[in-house]
């Protein structure tokens, strides 16, 4: 049977291959095109994952194809702004691989052709739809942790020669940011619990002295700490430098009780000993790997919110941008050290 929804990938490398996996699990979507700068074979593509897929090596030829309704951007993030006006201009629906863009200007440029040309658009912060946050939002919804005053999301993730995000990570053009290039999703993360519209953020930010790290452009770990337009106040550290597992870490503070990673307390339940934690069964973030992301269900949703001509549901556009904000305003901070 065929599905709804045909969909071009822009980019053919390690993020794309994750994407085009999930696409096609999902009930309305599937990869019939490939962009990339090599010349690939369509034969061994669509060998590889099934189907039938056209390669192109021009971005325009392929977005000139009528049958095509989608696209989903892998690509360098340094090219992602101007292949999503493109796209919008083309007049297809856009996934589009975080960051939106490397600065603030072109984040609003890319909203304004969205805009402009009615698609839908899905960033890709999947981690709101890992089952860890799932979980951690609706015991927020439910009330009980109370009215949340400090929540802090800290990421940890050593981006070292020994993984494969290094090779173009290093650079300023095409990482940006500890928080740009990494930690955005703690960022993220921490404006879907705390809630609230940010008012302010003071950002600083060091480096390692790991021999390891020494080809980064900019500094590798960095600490945000924002305050919210209802008084509450947040933190967020983003470290690509640390020699540890990957840890991605929430601790969330509220009138009614507290979530530390896995683990909780409530007064919302009068039997529970405020002595002991109490642990919830959900899956961790625990990998950094794009093969162990929620991509699937992201995706699912993206098509079903064009079929139902609804925005985008968690890490629709709108949302996206607000998070670009607040990291292209921590980075000036620490830049700025005001």
């Amino acid at each position: 049977m065929m599905k709804k929804y045909n969909v071009g990938i822009i980019g053919y490398g390690w993020a794309s291959e994750a994407h085009i996996d999930a696409i096609n699990s999902t009930s309305l979507g599937q990869v019939t095109s490939v962009f990339s700068s090599r010349k690939l074979s369509s034969s061994e593509v669509s060998a590889k994952h099934g189907g039938i897929i056209r390669c192109y090596t021009e971005l325009e030829e392929m977005l000139a194809d009528p049958e095509l309704d989608a696209v989903s951007i892998c690509s360098y993030p340094a090219l992602h702004a101007q292949q999503a006006i493109m796209a919008a201009g083309a007049g297809k629906h856009i996934i589009i691989e975080k960051p939106l863009a490397m600065n603030w200007e072109d984040c609003l440029a890319v909203e304004k052709a969205v805009k402009a040309a009615g698609v839908t658009v899905c960033v890709c912060f999947e981690c709101r739809f890992s089952s860890q946050l799932l979980t951690i939002k609706a015991i927020i919804d439910q009330g009980l942790l109370g009215r949340i005053h400090y929540g802090e999301v800290d990421y940890y993730h050593g981006i070292g020669p020994w993984y494969g995000q290094y090779r173009w990570n290093t650079k300023k053009e095409s990482g940006g940011s500890s928080l740009l290039s990494a930690g955005c999703h703690a960022m993220d993360a921490l404006l879907l619990c705390m809630g609230s519209e940010f008012e302010s953020v003071q950002g600083y930010s060091t480096y390692s002295s790991n021999k390891d790290f020494d080809k980064y452009e900019y500094p590798t770990s960095s600490v945000s700490i924002v305050k919210f337009k209802n008084g509450s106040v947040g933190k967020v550290a983003s470290v690509i430098d640390c020699l540890q597992p990957y840890y991605f870490h929430f601790h969330l503070v509220g009138s009614e009780g507290t979530l530390l990673d896995n683990k909780f307390y409530s007064t919302q339940y009068g039997s529970l000993d405020k002595s002991r934690w109490s642990e919830l069964s959900m899956k961790m973030l625990d990998s950094g790997d794009v093969s162990d992301h929620p991509y699937h269900v992201q995706f699912e949703a993206f098509f079903k919110s064009i079929e139902e001509g609804k925005e985008m549901p968690l890490t629709g556009l709108e949302d996206a941008l607000r998070t670009h904000e607040l990291i292209f305003a921590a980075d000036k901070s620490a830049e700025h050290n005001k």
